[in-house]
């Protein structure tokens, strides 16, 4: 079971309830490990849980780029290339649409 706490002013205030069953293996793996932190079972499993969630969200939201991409990528904004014919149609058409 964790809990999510608030703490205001050294009272603390409850926000949200999780619960999760593990075998007596990892329960025991997650115990030691909490206690080298020295921390609550339940404060390391939120940290770590916090941390795993953070990792997963950036990983799926930053675009990572090569050297050679970021390189192109760079050229493309300094100096974008001339619209092709069929990308000042679709513009136009866009354009009329929107009513712009």
């Amino acid at each position: 079971m964790l809990r999510e706490e608030v703490k205001h002013n050294k009272k603390v205030t409850r926000l949200g309830r999780l619960e999760a069953r593990v075998d007596s293996e990892q329960k025991a793996l997650f115990e030691r490990a909490a206690a080298l932190q020295g921390r609550s079972l339940s404060t390391f499993l939120i940290a770590s849980a916090r941390e795993a969630a953070m990792r997963t969200i950036q990983e799926h939201e930053v675009i990572k780029l090569t050297g050679r991409d970021r390189d192109m990528f760079i050229a493309a904004l300094l100096k974008p290339p001339k619209p092709t014919k069929k990308m000042r149609e679709a513009a136009a058409r866009y354009k009329k649409d929107m009513g712009l």
